[in-house]
């Protein structure tokens, strides 16, 4: 099943770590990454999605983010990331303001801290106990996600081991 999930960082630093830690999952095949784009937010409040450096690149993994969650609601995730990845692409090389693709992801960048960063990745499969004993003592606060409850539970549990299930910092 295709997972969607957005994980705060205080930093751009650590969230370019996770990030790299997650493409060297991938390689290992820990995990099998569909997609994954770093978002920052400057000191002034400006959100922006760092992908690849060329447009068309860019709009395919904003497209293939979007077509991916709209194919999760449609329970055909890898058809909806290859329509939105093939529509992204083409929007892209025919304009480079992505907003319109974007607007999920700069969302959730409102979201953070002036001067913090986020990973958002889109995962179509992951060995949970190889995958999160890797990522975990990266920290990060949990934004958004797809996961069942009890997922989404384990996940919160192995980032922020300092937080209740409800979400509230111990002592």
């Amino acid at each position: 099943m295709t997972d969607m999930i957005a994980v705060a960082y205080r930093d751009e630093p650590t969230a370019n770590q996770v990030l790299a830690e997650l493409r060297t999952l991938n390689t290992e095949h820990s995990l099998h990454l569909a997609d994954a784009v770093l978002v920052t937010r400057d000191e002034e409040g400006k959100v922006k999605i760092h992908s690849e450096d060329s447009p068309v690149v860019s709009g395919a993994v904003g497209g293939a983010l979007w077509g991916g969650l709209i194919g999760l609601l449609f329970l055909q995730p890898l058809l909806g990331a290859a329509i939105g990845a093939a529509t992204g692409g083409v929007t892209a090389a025919v304009t480079e303001d992505d907003d319109e693709n974007s607007a999920f992801i700069t969302k959730l960048g409102h979201r953070l801290q002036p001067g913090g960063a986020a990973v958002i990745a889109v995962i179509i499969d992951a060995t949970e106990e190889k995958v999160l004993p890797r990522i975990a003592h990266f920290g990060g606060d949990l934004l958004h996600t797809s996961l069942t409850l009890a997922e989404e539970q384990r996940l919160r549990a192995a980032i922020s081991p300092h937080l209740t299930e409800t979400g509230e910092a111990t002592v």
